[in-house]
């Protein structure tokens, strides 16, 4: 028997920082010592409070199906969490995801269909083209490397790509790959750009939380901005929560009911008992979360330092645990070569639609970073 896939399938290729993390596993499992410097998640074990509010949770009989949305308790946690940021939402604005990946992709499959365009800030994390594609959208992408991934000096370049003809604009800040975060600036150029021209903008805020010296502001709090954004957010970074699946759309009223079809009849729900964990995450994690952060703040400063020593310049980032480090020649053959002879995992740029750089992530031990860039540099990467 022939199976036969749709083209909006197969034209997709598997999430490449997914695949580096597999191909590091599999050189684990043949005994070699891989410093994994693509991986997208905290190297910080969820905060011990988390855990037992969820140990509670189960004990209590939290076992079974929510409603849809997610448990009253969590959405107005949520929402209050909103209002700190100067975003006004509902409890009933807010649909709790199993992750905010699929925050994404439901709120993407919600609002694209065939030929309908997006367009991209590059480098833009990787799922991003993956939902539009199979969407059945089309995507105009607005490069921002030749600005140290900055969007203020790049508004020109995005107002010659949005027209009244775009139907999306996702904007991700702080940012993967890069670890920018935007301007208020830049933001407020995003705004005027969308509102002009009527376009719908999802903020993704996943990092909102993992800044350096800056405070990121929400998108949706600009002049006519509330009615136009969706804002995506999660627990798996800040709190550390990767493998908990948990995060969490809100927006205006019609598309959170019309993008909670498509999650009432996926995934049903988030888990029930890690609702609760979240709860006890936005509630009581601060200490837990700054600590975190300045870890954060150290070992990029570390980083910086060890490749300036070598003479290799990068933009350094305000959030986020990643930096953008400037490859020569062919970034995909380049981050193979470091992970065959370096035993060095990264991610190529050109996942993220900017060759020429690799990304790396510092969410490591401050032993292993240096221990992965004395590598790369001995082996001639750097």
């Amino acid at each position: 028997m022939t199976m036969e896939f749709t083209d909006r399938v197969t034209s997709v290729e598997p999430s490449a920082t997914l695949a580096i993390s597999a191909l590091a596993t599999e050189l684990e499992a043949d005994g070699a010592d891989v410093v994994d410097l693509s991986v997208g998640e905290p190297d910080f074990p969820t905060p011990g409070n988390v855990v037992q509010a969820a140990k509670d949770a189960m004990d209590a009989g939290h076992t079974g199906y929510t409603t849809s949305k997610g448990i009253l308790e969590l959405r107005e946690a949520i929402a209050d969490k909103l209002a700190a940021d100067g975003l006004e939402h509902t409890s009933d604005e807010v649909v709790v995801t199993p992750g905010a990946k699929q925050a994404l992709y439901e709120v993407v499959s919600a609002l694209i269909e065939d030929g309908d365009e997006v367009v991209l800030l590059d480098p833009a994390w990787v799922s991003y083209e993956a939902m539009v594609t199979m969407a059945g959208g089309s995507l105009s992408r607005v490069d921002l490397s030749p600005y140290d991934f900055r969007l203020e000096p790049a508004l020109d370049d995005l107002a010659d790509a949005v027209s009244d003809e775009t139907d999306l604009l996702i904007v991700n800040s702080p940012s993967n790959p890069t670890g920018a975060v935007y301007s208020d600036a830049a933001l407020d150029g995003v705004a005027e750009l969308a509102v002009s021209h009527d376009v719908t903008v999802v903020s993704d805020e996943i990092y909102k939380e993992i800044t350096y010296g800056v405070e990121p502001t929400s998108l949706g709090t600009f002049d006519g901005m509330a009615a136009r954004t969706v804002t995506v957010n999660g627990f798996s970074k800040a709190y550390s929560m990767t493998g908990w699946r948990l995060g969490y759309f809100a927006g205006p009223e019609e598309l959170v009911s019309q993008a909670g079809k498509l999650h009432s009849h996926s995934v049903s729900s988030a888990v029930n008992f890690v609702q609760h964990a979240g709860i006890e995450a936005l509630e009581n994690t601060d200490e837990a979360v700054e600590e975190m952060v300045a870890a954060f703040a150290e070992r990029r400063d570390l980083v910086v330092d060890l490749l300036d020593d070598r003479g290799v310049d990068v933009a350094v980032p305000d959030g986020a645990f990643y930096m953008m480090l400037p490859v020569d020649g062919d970034d995909q053959a380049w981050c193979e070569g470091a992970i065959e002879d370096a035993h060095v995992a990264t991610v190529p740029g050109s996942a993220f639609g900017t060759p020429g750089y690799a990304r790396i992530s510092y969410a490591a031990s401050e032993e292993r970073l240096k221990d992965g860039i004395e590598r790369l540099a001995a082996e001639g990467y750097l």
